[in-house]
């Protein structure tokens, strides 16, 4: 249990941290791609939409899979709090609250996580409807 204390912080932080990172990281670089493709140089849709949408199903899980880690993150610190409890045998209200609150900033972190990437999932997919109808009107001309 004392590892799981000491390590849960900086366990769910830096998952969560890394998860931001890569969704802000894929993103820029989805942005960039959308700004200097050439729908030209593409034959078939297929192979297009697969250009098009490369990264995307990481940023969709990001955004779908960060708040479960900081629940995870709370759960785990709210059980350290209760052990805490169980071994003290000393139950202080102001202990018990603060255990909780602490536990609770995992959820809050996992939300800060997944709010932007599914934003930039929504934003980056309907470009890609975009150019796809841009590349179809070409195609048809």
């Amino acid at each position: 249990m004392e590892f799981i204390k000491q390590y849960l912080d900086i366990s769910v932080f830096g998952l969560l941290g890394s998860m931001s990172f890569i969704t802000l990281w894929l993103a820029a670089e989805r942005y960039l791609y959308f700004t200097r493709v050439s729908l030209a140089e593409f034959d078939h849709q297929e192979t297009l939409n697969i250009a098009l949408t490369r990264h995307l199903t990481t940023i969709a899980s990001i955004g779908a899979n960060a708040p479960y880690i900081g629940l995870l993150g709370t759960v785990l610190g709210i059980l350290i709090t209760f052990y805490d409890l169980g071994q003290g045998g000393n139950i202080e209200p102001a202990k018990i609250m603060l255990g909780l609150a602490l536990a609770l900033k995992a959820t809050a972190m996992g939300l800060v996580v997944a709010i932007p990437a599914i934003l930039f999932y929504n934003a980056l997919l309907r470009k890609v409807d975009v150019l796809m109808v841009r590349w179809k009107r070409m195609q048809a001309q």
